[in-house]
């Protein structure tokens, strides 16, 4: 594994960006492993001078989850405890934000901010070492006393926390699934020597009942990073959770040996399988009930693999009917709650919306479901999604883009106020997906409007803070930039100008603008400018709508600058009765 990923850190992305082969490990994982694109690996590394044994923290909001990267990139040979003690030093220094913050190093200390805000939203946090050798032995004890440890401690801490080694075996082993993330269906071949397992045929669908091994389940490919469970109606929830503490007590307790008859079981469904001999092959699989067990046992990874005693139930399905896996997926998720947007899915307010609009765009599908496709014949442009398209209603008719990326609170306190029949005509679900669609057309890696690269490593939330700047277009263009343009009457406006694409290309620049004039202003001692936390603050909207009035006002006085306000008018400057006041979201 080190001489392949040797081999890929030659290359001038990696060589003309950091300075190390440490640095350029570390982002090697973030690029290829977690799937981060260039700017946002660039924003994620913190390693060099006074990293305090951080080298890189990755926020990922969609999956509340905050990953702490300690690199260590060495050929062959062991690794022993002193990076097994750098990151749980590292564990250490950040319960004192305020302190870290103060002897950090700049790249790390400008993360801070938004790893605080994180924490205070009750985000999951990973500690991850990654190193192309193999523990040694006495590390390998170390590690179950951390993991141990860190249980304990997590217990009564604001946060809760998990340490995992991904080592050479780890590495090749996630490098493998993540070559086929075009095609995420997981294969495997599950050994059942030893195991006690049961095969037969229900109805005519094959199923297998197996007690498996604890140790067996951490081997499962793709638990932490989601994939194993694209069929599921949720992702973890987090080993804050007060069922999956329970989970971890027992395994970590001295009952252990009981586990097999706490736990419901998990429910596994594949396309295909097949048993021969001491071999279950296993054929696009997904585990539908479970998906918490299986986190929260993998965070316990250490004490697991060295049990023999500890047993789980399994269920193996082969279900190859979208629809049946569908229904066998909420029905086993029935006996505890999902998350809200997931519960929302099936509300007769959403089913309405989703109703009103295909009957009005035949060729246009909204999906509800998390995990859902639209159907091949369906026009890709007029696809809706209900995540998506409740951010967008959030940066457009609550003029508040800094809530997009909650999808928790979008879900839970503020789905009351958004998704009133009468505030979600189809015609309105229709333009700001098309506006969506536009604006994230600019955000791909060839960089059309030569957007700064913070913002492009904000790829998750700020391109909401684009779609808000398009409407500010349109409400300050018209004098009224208190209220919110509908969203159809401005597409139909640009789009009978020929200036859809213009205003996003306004739209884009004001965005930048408003960045790079917050990141300019003084900042009070020892604090810096952290451009996560201003794009998900208040203050970040009247940069917008300052950048957006300077834009308009300026730009006659560009070389041909009048005829283009002129056209700028004539594609936004909307009559009053196209504007309301806002939905109240804060």
């Amino acid at each position: 594994m080190h001489e392949l990923i040797q081999a890929q850190i030659s290359t001038d992305f990696f060589q003309h960006r950091f300075p190390n082969d440490g640095q350029r490990f570390v982002a090697w994982y973030l690029r290829n492993i977690l799937f981060r694109d260039m700017n946002e690996t660039l924003d994620d590394i913190t390693d060099g001078a006074d990293d305090k044994q951080i080298d890189a923290i990755i926020v990922d909001d969609d999956k509340s989850l905050i990953r702490i990267v300690q690199g260590k990139f060495i050929q062959g040979g062991s690794v022993d405890a002193e990076p097994l003690r750098e990151v749980f030093s590292s564990w250490l220094q950040i319960k004192d934000l305020a302190r870290l913050q103060n002897v950090a190093n700049q790249k790390l200390a400008r993360k801070l901010p938004e790893l605080a805000a994180a924490l205070e939203e009750d985000y999951e946090v990973s500690f991850e070492l990654l190193t192309t050798g193999m523990l040694t032995e006495a590390a390998q004890h170390d590690l179950l006393a951390f993991q141990e440890e860190l249980a304990k401690l997590s217990e009564n801490e604001a946060f809760d926390a998990t340490i995992h080694v991904i080592d050479a075996e780890e590495l090749r082993r996630r490098y493998d699934y993540a070559i086929e993330a075009d095609n995420p269906s997981i294969n495997y071949k599950l050994s059942l020597a030893g195991v006690k397992h049961m095969y037969h045929e229900i109805t005519g669908t094959p199923v297998l009942i197996a007690a498996l091994p604890l140790k067996e389940c951490v081997k499962l490919p793709g638990i932490k990073d989601g994939t194993l469970f694209q069929k599921n109606v949720r992702q973890s929830l987090g080993s804050s959770n007060s069922v999956n503490k329970g989970i971890r007590s027992s395994i970590l307790g001295d009952k252990r040996s009981d586990f097999f008859f706490f736990h419901n079981g998990v429910t596994a469904l594949c396309n295909k399988m097949s048993l021969e001999g001491g071999t279950l092959s296993l054929w696009g699989l997904s585990i539908v009930n479970g998906c918490q067990s299986l986190n929260t046992i993998l965070s316990c990874s250490e004490t697991v693999k060295k049990v023999d005693d500890a047993f789980i139930l399994f269920r193996f399905y082969e279900i190859p009917q979208r629809d049946r896996a569908d229904k066998i997926s909420i029905f086993t998720n029935s006996q505890s709650a999902v998350k809200a947007r997931d519960l929302r899915s099936n509300d007769k307010r959403v089913l309405s919306i989703k109703k009103a609009y295909e009957l009005r765009y035949p060729a246009g599908y909204f999906i509800t479901k998390r995990g859902e496709t639209a159907p091949a014949d369906k026009n890709k442009s007029h696809v809706v999604e209900l995540s998506s398209f409740a951010k967008n209603l959030v940066a457009w008719q609550t003029l508040r883009p800094n809530l997009s990326y909650g999808e928790t609170k979008i879900f839970d306190k503020y789905f009351e106020t958004l998704f009133r029949n009468k505030d979600c005509p189809p015609e309105s679900v229709f333009a700001l997906n098309t506006w969506m669609n536009e604006v994230q057309a600019t955000w791909v890696p060839d960089n059309p409007l030569s957007l700064n690269e913070t913002l492009l490593a904000m790829k998750a939330f700020a391109p909401y803070h684009h779609l808000y700047a398009v409407a500010m277009i349109f409400a300050i263009s018209s004098n009224q930039s208190d209220r919110v343009p509908n969203p159809f009457k401005a597409l139909e406006l640009a789009q009978h100008s020929n200036m859809v694409e213009e205003v996003v290309r306004i739209a884009g620049t004001c965005l930048n603008m408003a960045l790079e004039a917050a990141a300019n202003e003084p900042q009070p001692a020892n604090r810096v400018f952290s451009p996560q936390n201003w794009v998900k603050s208040k203050a970040c909207l009247a940069g917008i709508n300052g950048a957006v009035r300077n834009y308009l006002n300026m730009l006659r006085g560009f070389p041909g600058g009048a005829e283009m306000k002129k056209r700028v008018d004539t594609a936004t400057v909307l009559p009053a009765d196209a504007f309301e006041y806002r939905l109240s979201a804060d």
